[in-house]
Parts: structure tokens; sequence; C-alpha cells
């Protein structure tokens, strides 16, 4: 999955470098170029970095940045 995900940031036309780096879940998905629901599973199994702020999820760029390139030992908010 995350090879994939890697591929999809390479060719995604749409992100620009000016976005924020704080990012919504739609925006997450945006930028890494797959399904908001995607993302959504992902945060809920704990396999990508996110964390709640006030009941909304939100995603640091550099942080999704890092785990695409596996760099780090990053850890994940679970829910459920």
């Amino acid at each position: 999955m995350k090879e994939k995900l890697i591929h999809n940031l390479a060719g995604n036309r749409h992100w620009s470098p000016t976005m924020k780096e704080i990012l919504t879940p739609r925006e997450a998905a945006e930028y890494l170029s797959i399904h908001v629901r995607t993302i959504y599973r992902l945060v809920k199994n704990g396999e990508i970095p996110g964390r709640k702020v006030g009941g909304s999820w939100r995603f640091k760029k550099v942080t999704l940045d890092e785990w695409l390139s596996g760099k780090g030992n990053l850890t994940f908010e679970k829910t459920g």
C-alpha cells in the first residue's frame, strides 16, 4: 500500500507547495491521491500518522512525508 501511495504522490499534479502544513482528512487524501475513506481506514487501524484535535482528525504534511519515505520511528494514535 505504501509503495502505491509514494507513486501517487510523485505524480500528484493537484498538490501545491504553498498548501498548509496541517491537513484535514480530505486534504490528506488529496495530497496522497487516495480516497478520504482510505484515510479514515488507515488512521483507524493505526497505519498512518494522525491526531484527533477537538474530535476531528488532523495530519501534519511533513509527518505524512516521513511515513511515506519510511524514515523515523513514528507512533500513531489508534482509535477503537
